[in-house]
Protein backbone atom coordinates (compact mmCIF):
# COMPACT_ATOMS: atom_id res chain seq x y z
CA UNK A 1 0.00 0.00 0.00
CA UNK A 2 1.15 3.33 -0.68
CA UNK A 3 2.07 5.98 1.22
CA UNK A 4 -1.11 8.27 -0.02
CA UNK A 5 -3.27 5.20 0.94
CA UNK A 6 -2.08 5.13 3.68
CA UNK A 7 -2.34 8.53 4.45
CA UNK A 8 -5.78 8.24 3.33
CA UNK A 9 -7.40 5.61 5.99
CA UNK A 10 -5.67 7.29 8.82
CA UNK A 11 -7.71 10.68 8.08
CA UNK A 12 -10.51 8.48 7.47
CA UNK A 13 -10.27 6.74 11.27
CA UNK A 14 -9.09 10.40 12.63
CA UNK A 15 -12.17 12.08 11.34
CA UNK A 16 -15.02 9.64 12.01
CA UNK A 17 -16.29 10.70 15.13
CA UNK A 18 -19.63 10.12 16.81
CA UNK A 19 -21.84 13.55 16.11
CA UNK A 20 -22.33 15.54 19.06
CA UNK A 21 -26.32 14.15 19.06
CA UNK A 22 -25.13 10.73 19.46
CA UNK A 23 -24.27 11.77 23.35
CA UNK A 24 -25.68 10.91 26.90
CA UNK A 25 -27.66 14.11 27.60
CA UNK A 26 -25.94 14.17 31.39
CA UNK A 27 -23.66 11.98 33.28
CA UNK A 28 -26.68 10.67 34.96
CA UNK A 29 -27.89 9.38 31.92
CA UNK A 30 -24.88 7.57 30.96
CA UNK A 31 -24.42 5.67 34.66
CA UNK A 32 -28.06 4.48 34.31
CA UNK A 33 -27.48 3.26 30.69
CA UNK A 34 -24.23 1.92 31.86
CA UNK A 35 -25.45 -0.14 34.74
CA UNK A 36 -28.48 -0.99 32.73
CA UNK A 37 -25.76 -2.32 30.35
CA UNK A 38 -23.86 -4.42 33.36
CA UNK A 39 -26.83 -5.42 35.11
CA UNK A 40 -28.42 -8.69 33.77
CA UNK A 41 -28.70 -12.49 33.77
CA UNK A 42 -25.31 -12.47 35.58
CA UNK A 43 -26.54 -10.67 38.70
CA UNK A 44 -29.79 -12.13 38.82
CA UNK A 45 -29.02 -15.92 37.69
CA UNK A 46 -25.91 -16.28 37.80
CA UNK A 47 -24.33 -14.82 41.20
CA UNK A 48 -26.82 -16.18 43.28
CA UNK A 49 -26.20 -19.70 42.37
CA UNK A 50 -22.80 -19.41 41.73
CA UNK A 51 -22.07 -17.99 45.08
CA UNK A 52 -24.12 -20.83 46.25
CA UNK A 53 -21.86 -23.28 45.04
CA UNK A 54 -18.37 -21.31 46.41
CA UNK A 55 -19.29 -20.65 50.41
CA UNK A 56 -21.51 -17.60 49.87
CA UNK A 57 -19.47 -15.07 52.35
CA UNK A 58 -15.97 -15.99 51.36
CA UNK A 59 -16.96 -15.65 47.81
CA UNK A 60 -18.57 -12.28 47.61
CA UNK A 61 -15.79 -11.56 49.49
CA UNK A 62 -13.31 -12.27 46.93
CA UNK A 63 -15.61 -10.91 44.87
CA UNK A 64 -16.04 -7.31 45.39
CA UNK A 65 -12.17 -7.33 45.91
CA UNK A 66 -11.64 -8.53 42.12
CA UNK A 67 -14.16 -5.92 41.37
CA UNK A 68 -12.47 -3.07 42.79
CA UNK A 69 -9.03 -4.04 41.87
CA UNK A 70 -9.97 -5.39 38.50
CA UNK A 71 -13.27 -4.70 37.13
CA UNK A 72 -13.07 -1.17 37.74
CA UNK A 73 -9.73 -0.25 36.62
CA UNK A 74 -10.54 -2.12 32.86
CA UNK A 75 -13.59 -0.75 32.89
CA UNK A 76 -11.94 2.81 32.92
CA UNK A 77 -9.42 1.72 30.49
CA UNK A 78 -12.68 0.96 27.99
CA UNK A 79 -14.59 4.01 28.95
CA UNK A 80 -11.19 5.75 27.96
CA UNK A 81 -10.57 4.53 24.48
CA UNK A 82 -13.86 4.86 23.59
CA UNK A 83 -14.11 8.49 24.96
CA UNK A 84 -10.99 9.50 23.38
CA UNK A 85 -11.68 7.60 19.90
CA UNK A 86 -15.03 8.74 19.52
CA UNK A 87 -16.13 6.21 17.41
CA UNK A 88 -17.22 2.75 17.26
CA UNK A 89 -14.45 0.14 19.17
CA UNK A 90 -12.25 -0.87 16.59
CA UNK A 91 -12.17 2.88 14.92
CA UNK A 92 -11.69 4.10 18.73
CA UNK A 93 -8.84 1.84 19.45
CA UNK A 94 -7.25 2.91 15.82
CA UNK A 95 -7.34 6.17 16.50
CA UNK A 96 -5.84 5.84 19.97
CA UNK A 97 -3.07 4.19 18.51
CA UNK A 98 -2.52 6.40 15.79
CA UNK A 99 -2.40 9.04 17.99
CA UNK A 100 0.30 7.31 19.79
CA UNK A 101 2.40 6.35 17.25
CA UNK A 102 1.58 2.55 16.79
CA UNK A 103 -0.08 1.05 14.67
CA UNK A 104 -3.66 0.95 13.39
CA UNK A 105 -3.66 -2.49 13.88
CA UNK A 106 -4.04 -2.71 17.47
CA UNK A 107 -7.80 -1.92 15.97
CA UNK A 108 -8.73 -5.64 16.31
CA UNK A 109 -8.87 -5.28 20.05
CA UNK A 110 -12.44 -3.43 19.33
CA UNK A 111 -13.09 -5.55 16.40
CA UNK A 112 -13.10 -8.53 19.12
CA UNK A 113 -15.53 -7.23 21.55
CA UNK A 114 -18.34 -6.02 19.07
CA UNK A 115 -17.59 -10.13 17.65
CA UNK A 116 -17.90 -10.99 21.50
CA UNK A 117 -21.26 -8.77 22.25
CA UNK A 118 -22.82 -10.38 18.67
CA UNK A 119 -22.19 -13.71 19.81
CA UNK A 120 -23.10 -13.68 23.30
CA UNK A 121 -26.48 -11.69 22.50
CA UNK A 122 -27.50 -14.70 19.44
CA UNK A 123 -27.62 -17.14 23.25
CA UNK A 124 -28.90 -14.24 25.87
CA UNK A 125 -32.02 -13.21 24.29
CA UNK A 126 -32.78 -17.13 24.17
CA UNK A 127 -32.00 -17.18 28.25
CA UNK A 128 -33.87 -13.36 28.44
CA UNK A 129 -36.79 -15.19 26.30
CA UNK A 130 -37.24 -17.52 29.31
CA UNK A 131 -37.64 -14.91 32.09
CA UNK A 132 -40.50 -13.61 29.81
CA UNK A 133 -42.52 -17.08 29.21
CA UNK A 134 -42.13 -16.82 32.91
CA UNK A 135 -44.19 -13.46 33.69
CA UNK A 136 -46.95 -15.06 31.63
CA UNK A 137 -46.82 -18.14 33.45
CA UNK A 138 -46.36 -16.42 37.38
CA UNK A 139 -49.44 -14.27 35.65
CA UNK A 140 -51.91 -16.73 33.99
CA UNK A 141 -51.41 -18.85 37.01
CA UNK A 142 -49.31 -21.90 35.88
CA UNK A 143 -46.69 -21.27 39.27
CA UNK A 144 -49.54 -21.05 41.57
CA UNK A 145 -51.61 -24.40 40.09
CA UNK A 146 -48.09 -26.66 40.53
CA UNK A 147 -48.42 -25.70 44.03
CA UNK A 148 -44.58 -26.25 44.93
CA UNK A 149 -45.02 -29.47 42.98
CA UNK A 150 -40.98 -30.08 42.54
CA UNK A 151 -42.41 -32.23 39.71
CA UNK A 152 -44.91 -29.84 37.97
CA UNK A 153 -42.75 -27.23 37.88
CA UNK A 154 -39.57 -29.06 36.67
CA UNK A 155 -42.35 -30.55 34.01
CA UNK A 156 -42.91 -27.14 33.24
CA UNK A 157 -39.18 -25.94 32.56
CA UNK A 158 -38.69 -28.98 30.84
CA UNK A 159 -41.72 -27.92 28.47
CA UNK A 160 -40.55 -24.37 27.98
CA UNK A 161 -36.65 -25.24 26.92
CA UNK A 162 -37.36 -28.36 24.87
CA UNK A 163 -40.32 -26.65 22.49
CA UNK A 164 -39.00 -24.42 19.61
CA UNK A 165 -41.94 -22.92 19.03
CA UNK A 166 -41.76 -21.61 22.42
CA UNK A 167 -38.44 -20.50 22.56
CA UNK A 168 -38.76 -18.99 19.10
CA UNK A 169 -41.42 -16.75 19.90
CA UNK A 170 -39.85 -15.14 23.01
CA UNK A 171 -36.83 -15.16 21.77
CA UNK A 172 -38.43 -12.80 18.94
CA UNK A 173 -40.03 -10.72 21.67
CA UNK A 174 -36.61 -10.15 22.72
CA UNK A 175 -34.97 -8.81 19.84
CA UNK A 176 -37.58 -6.85 18.54
CA UNK A 177 -38.22 -5.12 21.51
CA UNK A 178 -34.17 -4.13 21.61
CA UNK A 179 -34.39 -3.44 17.62
CA UNK A 180 -37.19 -0.82 18.13
CA UNK A 181 -35.87 0.90 20.91
CA UNK A 182 -32.40 1.08 19.24
CA UNK A 183 -34.13 2.39 16.12
CA UNK A 184 -34.67 5.28 17.47
CA UNK A 185 -31.41 6.29 18.43
CA UNK A 186 -29.01 6.90 21.55
CA UNK A 187 -31.26 10.00 23.30
CA UNK A 188 -34.55 9.44 22.17
CA UNK A 189 -34.58 5.37 22.02
CA UNK A 190 -31.46 4.16 24.88
CA UNK A 191 -31.19 6.91 27.28
CA UNK A 192 -35.01 7.40 26.93
CA UNK A 193 -35.71 3.60 28.09
CA UNK A 194 -33.07 2.88 30.41
CA UNK A 195 -33.78 6.10 32.57
CA UNK A 196 -37.71 4.52 33.41
CA UNK A 197 -36.47 0.95 33.79
CA UNK A 198 -33.69 1.14 35.33
CA UNK A 199 -35.52 2.92 38.67
CA UNK A 200 -38.16 0.64 38.35
CA UNK A 201 -35.80 -2.62 38.02
CA UNK A 202 -34.30 -1.26 41.78
CA UNK A 203 -38.20 -0.47 42.66
CA UNK A 204 -38.88 -4.31 41.76
CA UNK A 205 -35.77 -5.75 43.45
CA UNK A 206 -36.48 -4.02 46.88
CA UNK A 207 -40.00 -5.08 47.18
CA UNK A 208 -39.32 -8.77 46.57
CA UNK A 209 -36.28 -8.34 48.84
CA UNK A 210 -38.41 -7.06 51.37
CA UNK A 211 -41.22 -9.34 50.82
CA UNK A 212 -38.37 -11.96 51.62
CA UNK A 213 -37.06 -10.69 54.48
CA UNK A 214 -40.70 -10.81 55.85
CA UNK A 215 -41.50 -14.26 54.54
CA UNK A 216 -38.41 -15.84 54.31
CA UNK A 217 -35.36 -16.43 56.72
CA UNK A 218 -33.85 -13.15 56.39
CA UNK A 219 -31.09 -13.73 59.28
CA UNK A 220 -30.35 -17.20 57.71
CA UNK A 221 -29.49 -15.28 53.81
CA UNK A 222 -27.45 -12.59 55.90
CA UNK A 223 -25.36 -14.80 57.73
CA UNK A 224 -24.86 -17.34 54.51
CA UNK A 225 -24.05 -13.93 52.52
CA UNK A 226 -21.61 -11.92 55.08
CA UNK A 227 -19.92 -14.33 57.42
CA UNK A 228 -16.78 -15.43 55.13
CA UNK A 229 -15.75 -19.25 55.91
CA UNK A 230 -12.79 -19.67 53.72
CA UNK A 231 -12.59 -23.17 54.25
CA UNK A 232 -15.83 -23.51 52.08
CA UNK A 233 -13.40 -21.69 49.37
CA UNK A 234 -11.39 -23.40 46.87
CA UNK A 235 -9.23 -21.66 44.39
CA UNK A 236 -11.13 -22.93 41.53
CA UNK A 237 -13.86 -20.33 43.49
CA UNK A 238 -11.37 -17.53 43.63
CA UNK A 239 -10.93 -18.17 40.18
CA UNK A 240 -14.75 -18.09 39.36
CA UNK A 241 -14.89 -15.06 41.76
CA UNK A 242 -12.69 -13.58 39.84
CA UNK A 243 -14.01 -13.98 36.43
CA UNK A 244 -17.52 -13.37 37.07
CA UNK A 245 -16.40 -10.20 38.68
CA UNK A 246 -14.88 -8.85 35.38
CA UNK A 247 -17.71 -10.40 32.72
CA UNK A 248 -20.82 -9.00 35.21
CA UNK A 249 -19.65 -5.60 34.45
CA UNK A 250 -20.04 -6.80 30.60
CA UNK A 251 -16.27 -5.86 29.91
CA UNK A 252 -14.97 -6.48 26.50
CA UNK A 253 -18.03 -7.01 24.89
CA UNK A 254 -17.37 -3.23 23.28
CA UNK A 255 -20.19 -1.98 25.14
CA UNK A 256 -18.37 0.39 27.40
CA UNK A 257 -16.28 1.71 24.64
CA UNK A 258 -19.61 2.70 22.63
CA UNK A 259 -20.97 4.27 25.65
CA UNK A 260 -17.50 6.00 26.19
CA UNK A 261 -17.59 7.36 22.79
CA UNK A 262 -21.41 8.85 23.87
CA UNK A 263 -19.96 10.35 27.05
CA UNK A 264 -20.36 14.12 27.40
CA UNK A 265 -16.86 16.30 27.32
CA UNK A 266 -15.98 17.04 30.82
CA UNK A 267 -17.29 13.82 32.42
CA UNK A 268 -15.43 11.83 34.88
CA UNK A 269 -14.04 8.68 34.02
CA UNK A 270 -13.07 7.54 36.67
CA UNK A 271 -16.06 8.46 39.31
CA UNK A 272 -18.82 7.38 36.58
CA UNK A 273 -16.81 4.12 36.40
CA UNK A 274 -16.50 3.81 40.16
CA UNK A 275 -20.53 4.53 40.47
CA UNK A 276 -21.65 1.89 38.10
CA UNK A 277 -19.83 -1.12 39.56
CA UNK A 278 -20.65 0.37 42.64
CA UNK A 279 -24.42 -0.15 41.15
CA UNK A 280 -23.72 -3.10 39.42
CA UNK A 281 -22.66 -5.02 43.13
CA UNK A 282 -25.47 -3.59 45.10
CA UNK A 283 -27.97 -5.43 42.15
CA UNK A 284 -26.25 -8.75 42.33
CA UNK A 285 -26.31 -8.62 46.65
CA UNK A 286 -29.79 -7.52 46.66
CA UNK A 287 -30.15 -10.52 44.35
CA UNK A 288 -28.93 -12.36 46.77
CA UNK A 289 -30.74 -11.00 49.54
CA UNK A 290 -33.77 -11.40 47.35
CA UNK A 291 -33.36 -14.87 46.54
CA UNK A 292 -31.34 -16.28 50.08
CA UNK A 293 -34.55 -16.09 52.57
CA UNK A 294 -36.78 -18.10 50.46
CA UNK A 295 -34.20 -20.68 49.78
CA UNK A 296 -33.25 -21.50 52.95
CA UNK A 297 -37.37 -20.80 54.48
CA UNK A 298 -38.19 -23.57 51.65
CA UNK A 299 -35.41 -25.91 52.57
CA UNK A 300 -33.69 -25.40 49.08
CA UNK A 301 -30.10 -26.12 48.58
CA UNK A 302 -28.32 -22.91 48.06
CA UNK A 303 -25.99 -25.12 45.62
CA UNK A 304 -28.81 -25.99 43.32
CA UNK A 305 -27.08 -24.47 40.23
CA UNK A 306 -28.35 -22.87 37.35
CA UNK A 307 -32.13 -23.99 37.84
CA UNK A 308 -32.15 -22.04 41.73
CA UNK A 309 -33.94 -19.25 39.12
CA UNK A 310 -36.35 -20.94 36.99
CA UNK A 311 -36.73 -24.21 38.94
CA UNK A 312 -36.20 -24.06 42.46
CA UNK A 313 -37.56 -20.40 43.61
CA UNK A 314 -40.99 -21.14 40.91
CA UNK A 315 -41.48 -23.66 44.11
CA UNK A 316 -40.89 -22.04 46.18
CA UNK A 317 -43.29 -19.53 45.07
CA UNK A 318 -46.03 -21.14 44.72
CA UNK A 319 -46.10 -22.30 48.54
CA UNK A 320 -45.91 -18.72 49.38
CA UNK A 321 -48.48 -16.32 50.57
CA UNK A 322 -49.15 -14.16 46.87
CA UNK A 323 -46.91 -16.44 45.62
CA UNK A 324 -48.25 -16.06 42.04
CA UNK A 325 -48.30 -12.40 42.24
CA UNK A 326 -44.71 -12.10 43.83
CA UNK A 327 -43.42 -14.63 41.37
CA UNK A 328 -44.89 -12.40 38.49
CA UNK A 329 -43.19 -9.01 39.47
CA UNK A 330 -39.52 -11.03 40.14
CA UNK A 331 -39.39 -12.67 36.45
CA UNK A 332 -40.70 -8.52 35.07
CA UNK A 333 -37.64 -7.90 37.34
CA UNK A 334 -35.69 -10.60 35.30
CA UNK A 335 -36.60 -9.39 32.29
CA UNK A 336 -35.90 -5.84 32.83
CA UNK A 337 -32.06 -6.35 34.03
CA UNK A 338 -32.25 -8.87 30.79
CA UNK A 339 -33.35 -6.54 28.59
CA UNK A 340 -31.29 -3.44 29.14
CA UNK A 341 -28.08 -5.67 28.79
CA UNK A 342 -29.86 -6.85 25.30
CA UNK A 343 -29.91 -2.93 24.64
CA UNK A 344 -26.80 -2.59 25.12
CA UNK A 345 -24.87 -6.02 23.28
CA UNK A 346 -27.16 -4.76 20.47
CA UNK A 347 -25.68 -1.27 20.18
CA UNK A 348 -22.07 -1.88 19.26
CA UNK A 349 -23.18 -3.82 16.50
CA UNK A 350 -25.79 -1.31 15.02
CA UNK A 351 -23.03 1.70 15.57
CA UNK A 352 -20.60 -0.25 13.79
CA UNK A 353 -22.55 -0.95 10.87
CA UNK A 354 -23.77 2.99 11.12
CA UNK A 355 -20.28 4.72 11.41
CA UNK A 356 -18.12 2.02 9.36
CA UNK A 357 -20.67 0.64 6.52
CA UNK A 358 -22.91 4.30 6.25
CA UNK A 359 -26.39 2.59 7.37
CA UNK A 360 -29.08 4.97 8.80
CA UNK A 361 -29.76 4.24 12.34
CA UNK A 362 -33.15 2.42 11.85
CA UNK A 363 -31.96 0.32 9.09
CA UNK A 364 -28.67 -0.46 11.10
CA UNK A 365 -30.84 -1.79 14.26
CA UNK A 366 -33.13 -4.04 11.88
CA UNK A 367 -30.21 -5.57 9.87
CA UNK A 368 -28.44 -6.49 13.07
CA UNK A 369 -31.38 -7.57 15.19
CA UNK A 370 -32.05 -10.02 12.33
CA UNK A 371 -28.83 -11.86 12.49
CA UNK A 372 -28.81 -11.79 15.82
CA UNK A 373 -31.89 -13.79 15.61
CA UNK A 374 -30.88 -15.81 12.92
CA UNK A 375 -27.89 -17.21 15.34
CA UNK A 376 -30.38 -17.78 17.87
CA UNK A 377 -31.81 -20.56 16.34
CA UNK A 378 -28.36 -22.23 16.53
CA UNK A 379 -29.03 -22.24 20.38
CA UNK A 380 -32.51 -22.82 20.41
CA UNK A 381 -31.86 -26.10 18.34
CA UNK A 382 -29.79 -27.03 20.71
CA UNK A 383 -32.38 -26.81 23.43
CA UNK A 384 -35.05 -28.76 21.03
CA UNK A 385 -32.25 -31.48 20.42
CA UNK A 386 -32.02 -30.64 16.25
CA UNK A 387 -29.43 -33.10 15.06
CA UNK A 388 -27.36 -30.61 13.47
CA UNK A 389 -26.87 -28.23 16.37
CA UNK A 390 -25.39 -31.28 18.09
CA UNK A 391 -21.84 -32.10 18.68
CA UNK A 392 -21.10 -34.82 20.56
CA UNK A 393 -17.25 -35.21 19.84
CA UNK A 394 -16.51 -31.24 20.37
CA UNK A 395 -13.95 -30.59 23.37
CA UNK A 396 -15.41 -27.11 23.60
CA UNK A 397 -19.22 -28.47 24.56
CA UNK A 398 -21.82 -31.42 23.05
CA UNK A 399 -24.03 -28.63 21.47
CA UNK A 400 -24.24 -25.48 19.32
CA UNK A 401 -24.89 -22.80 22.32
CA UNK A 402 -22.37 -24.67 24.87
CA UNK A 403 -19.99 -24.18 22.27
CA UNK A 404 -21.07 -20.42 21.99
CA UNK A 405 -20.99 -20.06 25.21
CA UNK A 406 -17.19 -21.52 25.42
CA UNK A 407 -15.58 -19.48 22.64
CA UNK A 408 -17.03 -16.06 24.12
CA UNK A 409 -17.06 -16.76 28.23
CA UNK A 410 -13.04 -18.41 27.92
CA UNK A 411 -11.47 -17.26 24.92
CA UNK A 412 -13.08 -13.96 23.31
CA UNK A 413 -13.75 -11.86 26.77
CA UNK A 414 -10.85 -12.70 28.60
CA UNK A 415 -8.61 -12.26 25.55
CA UNK A 416 -9.95 -9.09 25.02
CA UNK A 417 -9.45 -7.52 28.80
CA UNK A 418 -6.03 -8.82 28.63
CA UNK A 419 -5.30 -6.74 25.17
CA UNK A 420 -6.99 -3.79 26.36
CA UNK A 421 -5.04 -3.66 30.00
CA UNK A 422 -1.79 -4.26 27.65
CA UNK A 423 -2.92 -1.56 25.36
CA UNK A 424 -3.68 1.03 27.88
CA UNK A 425 -1.08 0.19 30.23
CA UNK A 426 1.48 -0.30 28.11
CA UNK A 427 1.44 1.30 24.70
CA UNK A 428 -0.75 4.49 25.15
CA UNK A 429 1.63 7.07 26.22
CA UNK A 430 0.65 7.57 30.46
CA UNK A 431 0.67 11.17 30.22
CA UNK A 432 -1.84 11.11 27.53
CA UNK A 433 -3.99 8.29 29.72
CA UNK A 434 -3.67 10.23 33.05
CA UNK A 435 -4.77 13.97 31.06
CA UNK A 436 -7.80 11.77 29.51
CA UNK A 437 -8.70 9.97 32.96
CA UNK A 438 -8.30 13.35 34.56
CA UNK A 439 -6.81 11.36 37.64
CA UNK A 440 -4.42 12.99 39.99
CA UNK A 441 -1.03 11.38 40.47
CA UNK A 442 -1.62 9.31 42.98
CA UNK A 443 -5.33 7.95 42.10
CA UNK A 444 -3.51 7.27 38.47
CA UNK A 445 -0.26 5.65 39.59
CA UNK A 446 -2.97 3.10 41.06
CA UNK A 447 -4.73 2.85 38.03
CA UNK A 448 -1.37 2.39 35.91
CA UNK A 449 -0.33 -0.44 38.55
CA UNK A 450 -3.82 -2.44 37.77
CA UNK A 451 -4.13 -2.29 34.28
CA UNK A 452 -0.43 -2.77 33.73
CA UNK A 453 0.15 -5.81 36.00
CA UNK A 454 -2.88 -6.23 38.41
CA UNK A 455 -5.46 -7.35 35.71
CA UNK A 456 -3.31 -8.88 33.17
CA UNK A 457 -2.10 -11.42 35.16
CA UNK A 458 -5.04 -11.88 37.10
CA UNK A 459 -7.09 -12.20 33.82
CA UNK A 460 -4.38 -14.41 32.10
CA UNK A 461 -4.24 -16.93 34.75
CA UNK A 462 -8.32 -17.13 34.88
CA UNK A 463 -8.46 -17.59 30.43
CA UNK A 464 -5.60 -20.16 31.02
CA UNK A 465 -7.28 -22.28 34.03
CA UNK A 466 -10.93 -21.77 31.60
CA UNK A 467 -9.29 -23.62 28.31
CA UNK A 468 -7.43 -26.51 30.91
CA UNK A 469 -3.85 -25.16 30.12
CA UNK A 470 -3.56 -24.19 34.45
CA UNK A 471 -5.28 -26.39 36.59
CA UNK A 472 -5.59 -26.14 40.43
Amino acid sequence: MDAISKHNIKEKIMSNNTSVSNRWSSNFAYILAATGAAVGLGNIWKFPYIMGENGGGAFVLVYLLCILFIGIPVMMAEVYLGKQGRSTPANAVAKVAIENGRSKNWAFIGGMGVLAGFLVLSFYIVIAGWAVAYVFKSAGGDISAAAGDAKQIGALFDALTSDPKQLVLWATLVIVGTVVVLAKGVTKGLERIVTLLMPALFVLLTIIMIYAAVTGDFGAAVSFMFSPDFSKLTINGVLMALGHAFFTLSLSSGIMMVYGAYLPEGASIAKTSIYIAIADTVVALMAGLAIYPIVFANGIEPSAGPGLLFVSLPIAFGTMPLGGVISTVFFVMVTVAAFTSALALLESTSAYLVERKGFRRNVAAVVSGSAVWLLSLGTIGSFAGWEIFQFEESPMGKNFFEVLDYITANILLPLGGLFISVFVGWIVQADKVKQGMGLESQAFQMFSKSVRFISPIAIAVVFLNAIGLLSF
